[in-house]
């Protein structure tokens, strides 16, 4: 109801800052940024409250009830300040955690995870996935762990890692490199940014 679900002023440090206080008193709360080119103002809210309140109330006060969810990527006709891809900056804060899916079905299972870690999130939604991508998903509730990649194709010469929409390319690159070179690649889907699963990239 309108209680729950409704928009805020147009305002990103507003947006992810009331979302902060939501979960500090307990409450379920998932800020959406309309596109993650314009996380930026929300920055200091993430990477300084939302990253820190745990360790900086010694566990007293957290913010692990929050996701963040933004469309990231681009699309090809999105333009500069809407086809920015900004995991990167969020990648060396410890604190929150940062999920990009490749598809419906993982972005469903992914998602629920996240509204359900006991960390902050952040949330990137490929915007490509919300035209060109269609499969079966369950109706059903379902999670995929956090920080658990997901190796797709198996190989022996070299391995590629990506993740989201980059995801699809790379499959398309190691199919190439099979059939042109004759190099055996094994792909790796990371899922999770931060923190990443280094067991199975070195693996």
């Amino acid at each position: 109801g309108k209680d729950r679900v409704f928009n805020t002023p147009l305002c990103e440090q507003g947006i992810v800052g009331f979302g902060i206080g939501v979960a500090v008193a307990g409450a379920t709360a998932i800020a959406e940024i309309q596109f993650a080119d314009y996380i930026f103002p929300a920055f200091d809210q993430i990477v300084n409250e939302a990253a820190k309140y745990r360790y900086r109330s010694g566990d007293l006060f957290n913010c692990g009830n929050l996701t963040i969810r933004a469309p990231w990527g681009c699309v090809g006709h999105g333009a500069l300040y809407h086809s920015q891809s900004p995991e990167a900056f969020f990648a060396h804060c410890p604190g929150i955690k940062v999920v990009i899916p490749r598809s419906p079905l993982q972005a469903k299972g992914l998602l629920l995870s996240c509204i359900e870690d006991e960390n902050p999130c952040i949330f990137f939604e490929p915007k490509i996935l919300y035209r060109a991508a269609v499969e079966q998903v369950p109706v059903e509730p379902y999670n995929i762990p956090l920080s658990q990649a997901e190796v797709l194709q198996t190989g022996s010469d070299v391995t590629l890692v990506a993740w989201g929409t980059q995801v699809h390319v790379i499959k398309e690159v190691a199919v190439m490199a099979q059939e042109k070179l004759g190099v055996s690649c094994e792909v790796i889907d990371l899922r999770t940014i931060l923190p990443w699963d280094t067991e199975t990239v070195c693996k």
